[in-house]
């Protein structure tokens, strides 16, 4: 029989008080902040600067990007994990465990996988990939704190027992080197030159084996390539060859390339053009034909005598408008950089041929008096799905003519 409040007994049991949850993680900015939360991932301390993702997929492709080396990457979608990982979303070239992010934010408790393509839970990805995660996040006001005051230097810490020295930490963070002047190619780079033949991914066969459709040899520069990038320069009909950064200009021709591919990569691109530059220069001055992206972009700009600025909150998602200037073409693209070209520093041989429609930033440029081509964006992915694509057959079409690039109208 039910009794009411008032007959039940006086020395009845009460109710257990609420238990606060233990945060164990913490991201702590340099400016003292703490944000606790939960921690996700591998064990430790971990330092870096800290930028914010758009993108509602490809969370694993964004984790293994080499580009965010030195990074700790919020992602501004909450649900973060819910298909699981695979070993086929990978976009480092090197599939050892150092992918060269330091740790990643997320707003919710991750969930079980639901994708039939997930061979493990993210948290295990993470473990086994050495990355520190932190969940519980409010992720909304880390972002729109970094879109105020710029992208700030953190330190993010994951102790299963909750037990962080904040004082420590904090002086840590404060501590941290500004990105600026930082060069963080040679982690991430080839060790060695090797050859590609992957090439793009269907539901039933995975992805394929490129066969050289029109014998063009493209070598590309590893500043920290992503495998997608080579995937399309084989489908597109190129014999790849990937050689370190620090390459010279002497053996990269002494292999006799119809095209040299230059990559994204981390950091700040005047500090990895102190090597860099040189060689471009003297690739360019051969007049072999030149494609470069993202990083590459940055210094191919540096070698033509402009220069590179820092950006506030860079660019770093799956849904940037960029328009291509010689078609009127407004591209979906994904973009991952936090430095840009100056546009008025460049001589009148580049010509701008894509601009940010977010912030009018340069996204693209041609030399009207040799065959080359960059753009900051990242045309192999597929946020449009496919809208810039074509880039890849611009390159091919260069190589064949041997021409420079028309600075307007059609492709």
């Amino acid at each position: 029989m039910l009794q009411d409040s008032a007959s039940a007994p006086r020395d009845a049991a009460l109710p257990e008080p609420w238990a606060e949850p233990v945060a164990t993680a913490l991201l702590v900015l340099a400016d003292g902040t703490i944000l606790e939360g939960f921690g996700i991932g591998q064990t430790g301390v971990a330092d870096g600067e800290v930028c914010f993702n758009t993108a509602m997929t490809g969370y694993q492709e964004i984790l293994t990007d080499p580009s965010y080396a030195g990074q700790i990457v919020t992602f501004t979608f909450p649900h973060i994990g819910n298909t699981g990982t695979n070993d086929e979303d990978l976009e480092s070239l090197d599939a050892a465990p150092a992918s060269g992010v330091r740790g990643t934010v997320i707003a919710s408790a991750v969930t079980q996988p639901s994708s039939w393509r997930s061979s493990s839970h993210l948290d295990a990805w993470l473990k086994a990939r050495g990355i520190l995660g932190i969940t519980g996040i409010d992720t909304r006001a880390l972002t729109a704190r970094i879109r105020d005051h710029g992208m700030p230097n953190a330190v993010i810490a994951n102790d299963p027992q909750g037990n962080f020295d904040r004082e420590a930490l904090k002086a840590r963070a404060a501590a941290l080197a500004p990105m600026e002047g930082l060069d963080l190619v040679p982690p991430v780079t080839s060790r060695e030159r090797s050859d590609w033949s992957e090439s793009t991914w269907t539901v039933k066969a995975g992805y394929g084996r490129g066969v050289p459709g029109e014998g063009l040899r493209v070598v590309a520069i590893d500043y920290g390539v992503k495998r997608n990038i080579l995937r399309l320069l084989t489908e597109a009909g190129c014999t790849v060859t990937v050689v370190p950064a620090t390459t010279s200009a002497a053996d990269i021709l002494a292999l006799k390339p119809d095209g040299v591919f230059l990559s994204n990569g981390p950091g700040d691109p005047a500090a990895t053009g102190e090597y860099a530059v040189p060689v471009i220069r003297e690739l360019l001055a051969s007049k072999v034909p030149t494609f470069g992206i993202c990083l590459g972009h940055q210094l191919m700009g540096l070698a033509l005598g402009g220069r590179t600025v820092k950006m506030g909150q860079g660019h770093h998602g799956a849904n940037h408008p960029v328009k291509d200037k010689t078609t009127g073409k407004v591209e979906i693209v994904s973009m991952n950089h936090g430095f840009a070209v100056d546009p008025a520093s460049l001589p009148e041989t580049a010509v701008e041929t894509h601009v940010s429609l977010f912030d009018g930033s340069n996204c693209g440029l041609t030399l009207t008096d040799r065959p080359a081509f960059s753009v900051q964006h990242h045309p192999e992915a597929s946020p449009g799905p496919r809208d810039s694509h074509y880039l890849f057959d611009r390159f091919v079409t260069l190589m064949r003519s041997g021409k420079p690039e028309p600075a307007s109208g059609a492709a």
